[in-house]
């Protein structure tokens, strides 16, 4: 049990862990793919605004702002470095006596600015250098290569068709070496040279940088899984280790009680059935007692081997004896100890059993049907029938279902997840008393103990139905 919980602790720790790995990791490929992909289309803009100049056509606005956003995003926003003014204009315009203040301001400005004109040609020549121009006519055709490499796709028909008709087109292509380009398409406004300049910039680099951040993200998200699963496995073994040892030690306390207990009852019951043997018979109230005494003597001893058993199940020590067995026999005898008794509470009891074998310990499975027979018989009025009916597999090596139907009060949908707990009072649950709440939770144990399943079906007022699977014996 405890291992089990040990397992679901690690399990959320690492998954914990592996979500926030991944988050932060996929923020940071997000991010960077992001980046790229504004870079490179303000690139493709800025660099169509120098193609516009070279060619002296009027800029369309769009690419107006573009040029300037691209400026603002490198920090370059600074206007181009004035020209230093001569000595014979400044002596026009200012005195002598102010002519070496403003030289020297006037070259800190010059300074200034050129020193920013060159980061930015060093930026702007780094990030457009693998940009290509193809300068095309209305059939697409390519006029001339301004490039000093050739371009790696010829132009793009469709781009060329969008842009004409609506000013401009971008859009990613990919070449017939499956690597992806990102075109940009402009129209150009003069009447003129060519009709459409098309733009292009090969993303092999940056998806090649992608891919490997991509495998180190895994990589990492891997080694630190497995580093937070190892932590988380010490972790969680020392957040159980206590409860562990106050569960060890209450069971050890049950089953030393249980054992203890065994001796007194025993002694009390041979006892009251000496002093009943020796009461005489018109003595009535005085054998009445007595009976009495034998009675919760025999329900003491039922409770004490029930909790011993409980205990060995939950340490997993109990021992069993698994063989082959006959549902036919194991059903039938159960059915003619416990028919008398349903006889005798005007109630009716069917069984029926095909001629299949279960893998089972015959002496829990025993147990098994009488806890289940038991639960019904208690929970079915004057007048109900309580039927016991095995359905052979409808395949070979699949499990054999024994299902107990009774036509009693039935349980409430809230209480049926729970009738299977130790100490849950099914009884409570159904309207009646006397149920220390054990049975069905050994019974759940000991069919769990054979490889099998349990579980209960039940609709209020109309009757409950019991079920367990269990291995078929070939």
């Amino acid at each position: 049990m405890f291992r089990g919980l040990r397992l679901r602790l690690t399990l959320i720790y690492s998954a914990a862990a592996l979500a926030l790995v991944t988050l932060v990791g996929g923020g940071v490929y997000l991010l960077l793919d992001r980046y790229f992909r504004q870079s490179t289309d303000l690139a493709l803009q800025h660099k169509m605004v120098h193609e516009f100049a070279l060619l002296d056509a009027p800029l369309p606005p769009a690419l107006a702002t573009a040029d300037q956003d691209w400026s603002i995003a490198r920090g370059f926003a600074a206007p181009p470095p004035l020209p230093t003014p001569t000595r014979s204009s400044r002596d026009a315009e200012h005195g002598d006596d102010e002519e070496h203040g403003d030289e020297g301001d006037n070259e800190h400005q010059s300074t200034s600015s050129q020193s920013r004109g060159v980061q930015a040609d060093l930026a702007f020549n780094a990030e457009l250098s693998s940009i290509f121009v193809m300068p095309l006519d209305t059939s697409g055709r390519l006029l001339f290569d301004p490039n000093a490499a050739t371009p790696p796709i010829p132009p793009d028909a469709d781009a060329l068709a969008q842009a004409l008709a609506g000013g401009a087109d971008l859009r990613t292509v990919t070449d017939s070496a499956g690597q992806h380009i990102r075109l940009l398409t402009y129209k150009l406004t003069r009447s003129d040279g060519p009709v459409a300049l098309q733009l292009g910039r090969v993303l092999g680099d940056q998806e090649f940088i992608l891919s490997q951040m991509l495998t180190g993200i895994l990589a990492l998200s891997a080694i630190g899984t497995a580093m937070i699963g190892g932590l988380s496995w010490w972790l969680a073994g020392r957040a159980v280790r206590p409860a562990h040892a106050a569960w060890d030690r209450q069971q050890n306390f049950v089953a030393g009680a249980s054992h203890e207990l065994r001796t007194p009852l025993t002694l009390m019951r041979a006892s009251a059935e000496v002093a009943l043997r020796l009461t005489p018979a018109a003595e009535s109230e005085q054998r009445e007692l007595l009976g009495d005494v034998l009675r919760e003597t025999d329900h003491m001893s039922h409770l004490v081997d029930d909790l011993l058993t409980l205990t060995r199940l939950d340490a997993g020590h109990l021992s069993l004896e698994r063989k082959t067995v006959a549902l036919a026999d194991a059903i039938g005898e159960v059915g003619r100890q416990v028919g008398r008794l349903a006889t005798e509470r005007g109630l009716t009891l069917q069984v029926e059993a095909p001629p299949s074998q279960v893998f089972a310990d015959p002496i829990r499975l025993r147990q098994i049907l009488l806890i289940l027979l038991d639960n019904a018989l208690r929970h079915t009025p004057k007048g109900g029938s309580v039927t016991v009916i095995a359905r052979p597999p409808a395949q070979a090596n699949a499990l054999t279902r024994i299902e107990v139907r009774d036509s009693g009060v039935g349980i409430a949908p809230e209480h049926l997840p729970h009738i299977f707990e130790h100490f849950y009072r099914a009884d409570q649950a159904r309207g009646a008393s006397g149920n220390a709440g054990l049975g069905l939770a050994i019974a759940h144990g000991l069919v769990h103990a054979m490889g099998g399943q349990i579980g209960a079906e039940s609709v209020l007022g109309r009757g409950t139905t019991l079920w367990l699977t269990l291995p078929t014996a070939p």
